[in-house]
């Protein structure tokens, strides 16, 4: 018997994911790839695969102004991304830093906004959040924000990391992208019935 590509495919990812347990792929390092963008309407790319992907950079206000980083993910169909957990060596100035997030190739939400509407989530982090799955927070509705459900699906994300505070604290997210759910054998024969697609 023949699978469906849906089930061929999800059986790829699925094989992938079992590989992949343990291993975290670095995405962006800014110490050996340069800043990341300073331009919400053009973040940087960062490139992500199957499991943990780290992206470590620094931000804050040195004294010339707040530098702020942008950067994009794109989930590849098939996957989901599943948590986002702030990573130990992660420091913050004058008590927190901010994270928010979109959907989309960009950053819309002006720096001098009142409220976060145009954001999917936001938070404040501090070094108690060190190990935290920032998502459990993010997810809720929060001034504006839209909100989310946990895992989300494929597509492109952007990000704005920031710290109004002196000096340039480091930070390090770990993005986890886990294999999306593979329909039941049933549920595709069923759904290609339906649309007439299974002959009799």
């Amino acid at each position: 018997m023949r699978l469906p590509n849906a089930c061929r495919a999800g059986l790829g990812v699925m094989i992938l994911a079992s590989m992949s347990q343990g291993h975290a792929a670095v995405a962006y390092d800014e110490s050996t790839s340069g800043d990341l963008s300073g331009n919400g309407l053009a973040p940087t790319l960062v490139s992500l695969a199957l499991g943990s992907n780290t992206v470590s950079g620094a931000t804050g206000n040195p004294g010339a102004g707040t530098d702020r980083d942008y950067f994009t993910i794109t989930v590849p169909v098939g996957l989901q991304f599943s948590k986002l957990v702030l990573l130990p060596g992660t420091s913050v100035s004058g008590g927190a830093s901010f994270l928010g997030f979109e959907a989309g190739p960009k950053i819309t939400l002006p720096t001098n906004a009142g409220d976060a509407t145009g954001l999917l989530g936001w938070i404040h982090y501090s070094g108690s959040d060190i190990g935290s799955d920032l998502f459990g927070t993010m997810s809720f509705p929060l001034g504006g924000s839209s909100g989310f459900t946990v895992p989300l699906g494929a597509g492109q994300y952007s990000f704005r990391v920031q710290d109004f505070g002196g000096g340039v604290p480091g930070y390090g997210f770990d993005l986890q992208l886990t294999a999306a759910a593979v329909p039941e054998p049933g549920t595709v024969f069923g759904l290609l019935a339906g649309l007439g697609v299974v002959a009799g």
